[in-house]
C-alpha cells in the first residue's frame, strides 16, 4: 500500500442550526472528530472533502456545496498513525472546509473508520473532539459562515 501524502482535509458538517455531525474512530476508542482524510494522488482539496465525506459518512454533495475556509494548519503526526506516511514524516498539513447539510440528513457510517456518530451542539462538539485543530475549526465555525 502506497503511503499517505501529508496533505489532508478537516470537514465540518453542520446543519443550518448548528448542529455538528461527530464521528468516534474506530482505531482510538473515544476520539471523536470531523470528517477528515488523506489527499489521493493528483487529487484537488476540494474533491478529497467531497470524497471524504461519501467515504464517512454516506452524504453526498456537489463541490459547490463544500465552503473553501483558505485557511490551513501544520501539525504533528500521531505517532500511531505515522506508520501510514513515508520515513521521516512527521507532520501534516490539513485544509479546513465546512458543508452546511439539511437537519435530519441520514448517516450511513463506514465501519472500517468508525464506530458511531453523533448530532451535538457546537458547543458540545468542541468539547468533544479530540484534535486540537478541530477544536480550533469548530470554533472558527459561526465567524466563518458569516463571509
Amino acid at each position: 500500500m502506497p503511503y499517505k501524502q501529508p496533505i489532508s482535509i478537516l470537514l465540518v458538517i453542520h446543519t443550518p442550526d448548528l448542529q455538528i455531525l461527530l464521528l468516534e474512530r474506530c482505531d482510538f476508542a473515544g476520539a471523536w472528530q470531523s470528517v477528515t482524510g488523506s489527499c489521493e494522488a493528483n487529487e484537488s482539496l476540494i474533491d478529497t472533502a467531497v470524497r471524504e465525506l461519501f467515504e464517512e459518512t454516506g452524504l453526498q454533495v456537489s463541490p459547490d456545496a463544500v465552503r473553501d475556509w483558505h485557511y490551513a494548519s501544520e501539525f504533528e503526526i500521531y505517532e500511531r498513525w505515522r506508520h501510514r506516511y513515508a520515513p521521516g514524516v512527521t507532520h501534516n498539513t490539513e485544509h479546513v472546509f465546512s458543508v452546511a447539510v439539511p437537519s435530519g440528513s441520514s448517516v450511513t457510517i463506514s465501519p472500517r473508520e468508525h464506530t458511531q456518530y453523533r448530532w451535538v451542539g457546537l458547543d458540545e462538539a468542541i468539547e468533544m473532539v479530540f484534535s486540537p485543530s478541530n477544536a480550533d475549526a469548530l470554533q472558527q465555525l459561526p465567524s466563518r459562515l458569516l463571509i
